[in-house]
């Protein structure tokens, strides 16, 4: 753990309390984010950056390598009980507490555990609406996190079939699509034509690219005793879920931009879902663990970026 981590705690004042700490949190914790967050449109773009980073500290607290199951749970409790009630010096004790004995070893995360204070004030800053929804569906992903951690046998996690993976997916990524959409539709009533629609859209936005990732990331998964893909189901099967809500997700960016949706809103669902495509078909053929280069998702980046200036979006998704 580096010397900056440690401080960070101790030394909150000296910490820059500016956007752009945000987004340097961002960076040091997400790579697919990082490029799409900056997308949004104000306030939306700050909303989404402390929700990613309060959910990002669920999943830190969930995926905790360096803990046993009863300090992941108890931690996760914590963490909501501080969510429900904010108290500063209370979260400045919980974060020294974790950086003190470090769930895992990346050092992003870390720094992000060491500003939940921070985090937290930012939270309180928000309009009420777009904190109650961040604080609420955060909550509830907290809850989702600890009923299948609450399963686990020793330290392996095993999920029974294709139903229990979506359920899992839901948990950690369908609720996101949903905090997501509501803070898209919020203060913009030109979009309340299709609100229905992309609300139920919206889980299964979260479960494509949940999908995509866990198809990725199976082999190290494994190594880590998360057996996200159910042992003795078909691959193939998941694979085809997939894609067909990669096809579903897709319908939801065509619904934003017909609604006259900012464009940054715009760009921002449909920039995942490009590099999800791309990623599935890499993994299909060359395996867990492949990805694409950062040469193709620069590629990638420009060719949303063309398509959306000539008013083209419904053809990206075509391959869908």
């Amino acid at each position: 753990m580096s010397h900056e981590v440690k401080e960070a705690v101790a030394k909150q004042v000296d910490v820059p309390r500016t956007p752009e700490r945000l987004q340097e949190l961002l960076t040091k914790t997400s790579r697919t984010f990082a490029l799409n967050i900056p997308l949004l449109p104000e306030p939306t773009r700050c909303e989404v950056t402390v929700a990613y980073l309060l959910f990002r500290i669920a999943d830190t607290l969930e995926d905790a390598t360096e803990w046993p199951q009863s300090r992941k749970l108890a931690e996760l409790d914590r963490f909501a009980a501080i969510l429900r009630r904010p108290d500063d010096e209370a979260a400045m004790r919980l974060a020294s507490q974790w950086i003190d004995g470090p769930p895992c070893e990346h050092e992003g995360y870390l720094e992000l555990l060491a500003e939940l204070p921070f985090v937290l004030r930012v939270t309180a800053s928000l309009a009420p609406e777009s904190r109650e929804l961040v604080r609420a569906h955060t909550l509830r992903t907290i809850e989702g996190m600890s009923s299948f951690l609450a399963r686990e046998d020793g330290t392996e996690l095993r999920l029974r079939d294709v139903k229990d993976l979506q359920a899992y997916c839901y948990a950690v990524a369908g609720i996101v699509g949903e905090m997501l959409t509501e803070l898209f539709l919020k203060d913009r009533d030109h979009m309340q034509s299709v609100a229905s629609v992309l609300r139920g859209l919206a889980p299964t936005f979260g479960e494509a690219l949940q999908l995509v990732n866990i198809l990725k990331d199976s082999a190290w998964d494994t190594g880590e005793g998360r057996h996200f893909l159910p042992v003795g189901s078909d691959t193939a099967e998941v694979f085809a879920l997939a894609r067909e809500d990669l096809g579903k997700a897709s319908r939801y960016v065509v619904l934003l931009d017909q609604a006259f949706a900012p464009r940054g809103v715009v760009a921002f669902t449909a920039l995942p879902l490009l590099l999800a495509g791309a990623t599935i078909d890499r993994v299909e053929e060359r395996g867990p663990g492949s990805k694409i280069t950062r040469e193709e998702v620069g590629e990638i980046v420009a060719r949303l970026g063309n398509a959306l200036e000539q008013g083209t979006v419904p053809a990206l998704f075509s391959e869908f």
